[in-house]
């Protein structure tokens, strides 16, 4: 098979900033060694870099990344967003006149759908949609957005979803048709020497965009409500990542800083750096206000680190499932600072068997295999 693979983000170099496109690289890796010729298409600012010569990657020229922080809500990223849909519709029409695909991957509903779905009818081939929470969550609320979206996925060969709700979610918008469940998952590398802390004091760590979805500011209110003798059970704090908090967040951190607690402030971490990061805590912590599944998730499995979680998307039924972490009991500053103490008195290697069986259920061969085998029915 010859697939197309058209994505809004895509890293081949691990870093940071790409978001949701550093699971791609490896998911197209793991395609191609089931014998798929793979072409990527995504999009660039004029300075990507893509070191890796294993894949066919081609670029196109867009005014802004990442394509996430483009809100149709705002009308001063109006004039980007109409350029960013010419210029994706161009390039997909090119992909497809050179490599005459047999079928089309986007990643994700929006804006790669909107893309590839013009292409598709021309030159008649079929297309999938790969949906993420940000597409069904955020852009199908905007009332406009969301017929548009219902019809991109409608007319699309197969749908995904990086989630068991938010597949649940697409089949509604789109009437009922079925949409499968396929984990982001990336090849994050085998776990460190490093076993996690037997006893307090222990370390955490947190990953990702500095965002409100992504709640890193819940996090940082969880922290300043912890006890001086609570925080004797805590060896540091690692916040790591940036984004449109980062000014909010840089306060916080200070201020716990400066009330004596370890907190540590990174900003975007490449491949190397998040596996170092992972190997060093005892639990990675994800205090999302929205959420799917992140990549962090599978991320934590592989290194065999528990996790600390916000009750949203399917991550309360995945800890219960493999027994991988810590639950709060609700979304909030106070739910998350009620799990941290329970991590507090809890041992991480606790958690060793079910972070295993996790890990194995989110391994991106096994999303290949089970992608491929959907786009062949």
């Amino acid at each position: 098979m010859k697939l197309l693979l058209v994505t809004s983000s895509y890293s081949s170099t691990g870093q940071g900033s790409a978001a949701a496109g550093l699971f791609v690289h490896d998911f197209a890796v793991a395609l191609t060694k089931a014998n798929v010729t793979v072409n990527i298409l995504a999009p660039t600012t004029g300075s990507a870099v893509d070191s890796d010569d294993s894949l066919a990657v081609s670029r196109f020229v867009v005014p802004k990344l990442p394509l996430s922080l483009l809100n149709p809500a705002s009308p001063g990223d109006w004039v980007a967003i109409v350029r960013t849909m010419a210029a994706g519709r161009r390039a997909v029409q090119q992909a497809c006149l050179e490599s005459r695909p047999d079928h089309i991957l986007a990643l994700w509903a929006l804006p790669s759908g909107a893309w590839v779905r013009r292409a598709a009818r021309q030159f008649s081939i079929p297309y999938s949609i790969w949906a993420l929470g940000s597409d069904i969550w955020g852009l199908g609320k905007l009332p406009l957005v969301r017929g548009y979206l219902a019809t991109v996925l409608r007319e699309a060969a197969h749908c995904f979803a990086d989630g068991i709700k938010l597949a649940a979610d697409v089949q509604h918008i789109v009437g009922g048709r079925d949409c499968r469940f396929l984990a982001s998952s990336r090849m994050f590398g085998p776990p460190g020497r490093r076993l996690p802390n037997k006893a307090p004091p222990y370390r955490l760590a947190f990953l990702g965009r500095w965002h409100p979805n992504k709640g890193p500011d819940l996090l940082l209110d969880a922290l300043a409500q912890l006890t001086e003798s609570e925080w004797t059970r805590i060896e540091a704090v690692r916040v790591c990542g940036g984004g449109p908090l980062e000014t909010e967040i840089n306060r916080r951190v200070k201020a716990l800083a400066s009330a004596g607690h370890p907190v540590k402030l990174d900003g975007y971490l490449d491949h190397a750096a998040a596996h170092e990061l992972f190997e060093w805590a005892d639990y990675v912590i994800i205090p999302s206000r929205v959420e799917s599944i992140p990549v962090v998730f599978s991320d934590a499995m592989q290194m065999h680190r528990p996790v600390i979680a916000m009750p949203v998307g399917d991550l309360a039924s995945l800890l219960e499932t493999y027994g991988c972490g810590i639950v709060a009991d609700e979304v909030s500053a106070q739910g998350m600072a009620r799990a941290i103490r329970r991590a507090l008195d809890t041992t991480p290697g606790g958690f060793a068997r079910g972070v295993m069986q996790a890990a194995e259920a989110f391994d991106v061969r096994r999303t290949a295999v089970d992608c491929l085998a959907a786009l062949n029915s």
